[in-house]
């Protein structure tokens, strides 16, 4: 009976087979890390039978007791492949070393080939079974003891340290953060990575086993799992994160639809679905996140509203300069193989970069959303905006053009821009902004029926001023506005029939004024040597309403990358 009780036990561990799986309670019990060694082919000696020594008696002569008999032996003999005194390596094995697991099952370690190793089980000295691992990691567990062996010929061994088959999501003790789920009657676990799922992987047979970061997690095929987190004192049950608060269903484009939640202050989550099934996880905890699938975007915030569009995106663009819809200036630049972006105010002062660390960022510009690629491409989207384009890059007219606005009198303003194709000035009302007369090259002065004075001097040369009269009356006096200087390696288009100098000089006897906001758009990538991006019409936009989200095709769902987000406004 013993025997047999025993044959039943070594059974129990067999490769890839779960023989009853318990979730332990918290805090069950677990061992150090570390399996302890003992000398190949080492087994326990086999037992000795007790012998009865014989005396007999005469009545006259004493006689001497008989000899001990020879020991016996009452374990029965152990033969065959089956038992560990017998095993050898197989040809194209070499052995590695026994490890003996805790509950004392021990494991012979071969090496099989680059990247495979094999462990054969064996418990009170009989074979239980296999495990392989080829190119990937293998576990067997029995009723909670857990051993991986790596291709590489590592092994880890522990016990407990199991949740229980709810889906949800669940924080592991070094605050990695798994999401476990169910399909088509399987059970399956993402990596939750800068609020995004990193995509599930589900059991296929019996068990799988995953690194995460550090931790090794080892799930079951009833959605039961185990994490160990290798040369950490601490360790412990994966535990759920409660249920955020819900907060709203929105419908998407394509047929999907996002729940949110709110998690705590400045930190939703959205659970994206289609027909039911939930495709996509993300998570916005104090910055924004988003997806994108082939130029459709879905832009979750930290404060839980939401941005969609599909469009308005320029794939693999190039280091230079570019503008938005909104007529927002940005730069994108390339450093130690990442893409970063930066903001140009007034032209010419950047804001700084910020250089990716992750495949995909967002980022708030404006009244701009802006997502930025790992491949250098970008796209924005502008709230509130009917006017809805792809970023344009900024020609090099346009990246030596400066502009400034200086007071005229009179209530009125006069709006000067400098370019290589010459000097333009806009007079506006100063309360209202709109514009009463234009002047350039083409026609460098008003009228006498205009009423005011208002001309450009030397309108060819690198150097032209605005002269402007705008009040009448006894003693007034004009005044004379140099127009400013074009930026540093920009220069004058050639025009043909003109020369420098050519146009209309007045002397007006007055100190020309200079002051004034200006802004410029700089050389930038003219300077460098860098090539701008192609360009191309701006793209359609498809909106499905305020705070909606966009998806994949079908059943696809977006293919979520690392995010980090940035922030708004």
């Amino acid at each position: 009976m013993r025997t047999a009780l025993r044959t039943a036990i070594a059974t129990a561990l067999v490769a890839g087979v779960a023989v009853g799986t318990p979730a332990l309670t918290a805090g069950a019990a677990f061992a150090a890390d570390g399996p302890v060694a003992v000398q190949a082919g080492q087994a326990a000696p086999a037992a000795q039978a007790p012998t009865a020594s014989t005396e007999t008696e005469t009545a006259s002569t004493p006689v001497k007791p008989a000899a001990p008999a020879a020991a016996q032996n009452t374990t029965p003999a152990r033969t065959g492949d089956g038992w560990i005194e017998n095993w050898k390596a197989k040809p194209g094995e070499t052995f590695v070393r026994d490890e003996v697991l805790r509950g004392g099952t021990v494991a012979k370690i071969v090496k099989a080939g680059a990247l495979h190793y094999r462990a054969y089980l064996y418990k009170e000295g009989q074979a239980v079974g296999t495990i392989e691992a080829a190119g990937r990691s293998a576990a067997s567990q029995d009723n909670g003891q857990f051993f991986v062996l790596n291709p590489d010929g590592t092994t880890h061994d522990w016990v407990g340290n199991v949740a229980p088959n709810k889906p949800g999501l669940y924080r592991l003790v070094d605050g990695t953060v798994l999401q476990l789920a169910r399909k088509d009657g399987r059970y399956g676990l993402q990596l939750i990575e800068n609020g995004k799922g990193r995509g599930y992987t589900y059991v296929n047979g019996v068990r799988v086993v995953w690194n995460f970061g550090k931790a090794v997690v080892v799930l079951e095929q009833d959605g039961q799992f185990s994490a160990y987190v290798p040369g950490s004192a601490k360790q412990a049950v994966p535990q759920p994160i409660e249920a955020a608060g819900y907060v709203r269903t929105e419908k998407l484009l394509r047929g999907y639809e996002a729940k949110i939640f709110k998690v705590g202050e400045s930190h939703h989550r959205a659970e994206v679905s289609y027909e039911g099934r939930q495709t996509d996880t993300f998570d916005a905890d104090h910055r924004s996140v988003a997806g994108n699938d082939n130029g459709t975007f879905f832009v979750l915030h930290a404060d839980g509203t939401t941005d969609n569009w599909t469009g308005n995106y320029l794939p693999g663009a190039k280091p230079g300069v570019y503008k938005l819809a909104d007529g927002t200036t940005l730069e994108i630049a390339k450093k130690n193989g990442r893409y970063g972006i930066q903001q140009l105010r007034w032209g010419t002062h950047g804001t700084g970069f910020t250089y990716l660390t992750e495949p995909r960022q967002v980022f708030g510009f404006n009244n701009a959303t802006v997502v930025l690629e790992q491949d250098g491409g970008f796209a924005a989207y502008i709230h509130g905006s009917a006017k809805q384009a792809a970023p344009k890059p900024v020609t090099r007219d346009e990246q030596c053009t400066v502009v400034t606005t200086v007071g005229i009198g009179a209530g009125s303003e006069a709006e000067l821009t400098m370019s290589p194709n010459g000097p333009k000035a806009e007079l506006q009302d100063i309360g209202s902004g709109k514009v009463f007369a234009t002047l350039d090259r083409n026609h460098p002065s008003l009228p006498q029926s205009a009423g005011i004075v208002a001309r450009i001097d030397n309108p060819f040369s690198a150097t032209p001023s605005l002269y402007t009269k705008v009040e009448g009356g006894v003693g007034s006096k004009g005044g004379s506005h140099a127009f400013p200087k074009l930026p540093k390696g920009c220069a004058l288009n050639p025009v043909k029939g003109a020369t420098s100098g050519q146009g209309t000089t007045g002397n007006t006897g007055v100190t020309a004024n200079n002051a004034g906001q200006t802004s410029v758009i700089p050389q930038g990538g003219v300077a460098a040597g860098a090539e701008l991006g192609t360009g191309g019409d701006s793209t359609a936009l498809v909106a499905a309403g305020a705070g909606a989200a966009s998806l994949a095709a079908a059943g696809l769902g977006f293919v979520v990358l690392r995010r980090r987000a940035g922030s708004r406004g």
